[in-house]
């Protein structure tokens, strides 16, 4: 009999799985049949690579049933639909996160955000498979949400041997074939893939979970140049000199050595708090209200993904209700009338605390506070394509007037540009 240790990769029940995991599975076949397997017998069970390269070790395949085989499938081709490669990347550059202990959280983190509700009806938990109940976490949340919420320790201590590759955290391995390897897929053929995914997922939702419901949302309104130059301002805004700054005696200052008797505080940077004033006159269509949610939704990325610090605004000619984000389509935005987001500046300033920044999209039909915020400045500007001439806000001679030097401008259209 051949040592297991060398025995050939079982194809026949490695593809058996895959078949059945397409089965069960239907609207996620493409991207099945798209991974491309590559046998190694480094990796710990299976892996993949950002080029859709999928990573199998024989020995892993022969001690486990084809119903768990297909449920590691779905598993490994999710990290790939979800982009999770990309976004741990992100991550990791925002946060200074670099080290392999930091990417096994990622790993850890984005299993959670997978196996919460990817699994039954007909799919079977591999053993060993991550849920975030196993770490005291609540299902639903974002690989971003999870990473937050656990560090290494007592509780994840049985999960060393993890590894789904850099299909899932981004950080290459020594089995990884490479950008030049064979039977990669190009840039264009992951896209193509993903769409056609997501297009079986909305055609016929039926009982697909909300997990994958969400994702193809998010996979028909993908990132546009504008939302990465709207994310890049608020960060930038929300980093300057001042915002998100507080004193603490939690970690008492250095200087207190010089004052004996006498405990000075330390000036300590928090998460910033951000609040989203979106225009509803009667001038901003339902698909602009609808993309502005979209917007919403990448402001919470770009603060790290702290729903809590985000609220928004709706605002016409007064200012609604405050509501915080807890999930972006669950915010009437209901107007209709004229527009003075003055009132929708004022009521944001009124919180308590105070925002570190305020974002405004809108189509900039609107008069403008006289005086700068005490807080950072970022306008969102829906495109208006018609002559100055055309403009009416009740008054055919009305001119909107440019927005003010103090707030930074993203213009949001199909060539943005940061003023």
């Amino acid at each position: 009999m051949t040592p297991a240790a060398t025995r050939p990769l079982d194809l026949d029940k490695l593809f058996a799985a895959r078949l059945h995991a397409a089965r069960v599975r239907p609207y996620l076949a493409t991207a099945l049949f798209a991974l491309h397997t590559v046998e190694s017998r480094t990796v710990p069970t299976m892996a993949v690579d950002r080029h859709w390269r999928c990573y199998v070790s024989p020995a892993f395949v022969d001690r486990t049933p084809v119903e768990e085989l297909a449920g590691v499938w779905v598993h490994e081709v999710s990290h790939l639909l979800r982009d999770h490669h990309g976004r741990s990347d992100r991550v990791a550059r925002r946060r200074g996160l670099t080290g392999p202990a930091d990417r096994l959280r990622m790993n850890i983190a984005a299993d959670c955000e997978i196996n919460d509700d990817v699994f039954g009806d007909g799919l079977v938990r591999p053993e060993g498979a991550v849920e975030p109940a196993m770490l005291g976490l609540p299902d639903g949340e974002l690989m971003e949400d999870y990473l937050r919420q656990f560090r290494l320790g007592p509780r994840t201590q049985s999960l060393a041997w993890l590894d789904c590759g850099s299909g899932a955290d981004g950080l290459e391995r020594p089995w990884d074939l490479g950008p030049d390897g064979a039977h990669g897929l190009s840039a264009q053929e992951r896209d193509a893939v993903r769409f056609r995914v997501a297009q079986g997922i909305t055609a016929r939702p039926g009982s697909t979970p909300k997990g994958w419901l969400r994702w193809a949302e998010e996979a028909f309104h993908p990132p546009q140049p504008w939302r990465e130059l709207l994310g890049a301002a608020v960060r930038s805004a929300a980093s300057g000199a001042g915002a998100g700054d507080d004193y603490t005696y939690g970690r008492p200052s250095r200087r207190s050595a010089g004052v004996p008797g006498v405990v000075l505080p330390s000036l300590r940077r928090r998460p910033p708090r951000v609040s989203v004033v979106i225009d509803t006159s009667g001038s901003v269509s339902d698909a602009e209200l609808g993309s502005a949610l979209l917007e919403v939704a990448a402001i919470a990325r770009a603060v790290g993904g702290r729903r809590d610090l985000v609220t928004v605004l709706p605002c016409d000619a007064a200012a609604q209700a405050v509501h915080p984000l807890c999930r972006a389509e669950g915010i009437p935005l209901v107007g209709g009338g004229g527009t003075d987001l003055r009132t929708g500046f004022a009521r944001a300033l009124q919180a308590r605390p105070r925002p570190d920044v305020v974002v405004a999209l809108t189509d900039g039909q609107t008069p403008w506070p006289d005086t700068q915020p005490p807080c950072r400045t970022v306008v969102g500007l829906f495109p208006r394509l018609r002559a100055a001439s055309s403009w009416n806000e009740d008054d055919p001679a009305y001119v909107p007037d440019s927005p003010p030097e103090w707030a930074r401008v993203v213009d949001i259209g199909s060539a943005p540009t940061v003023r």
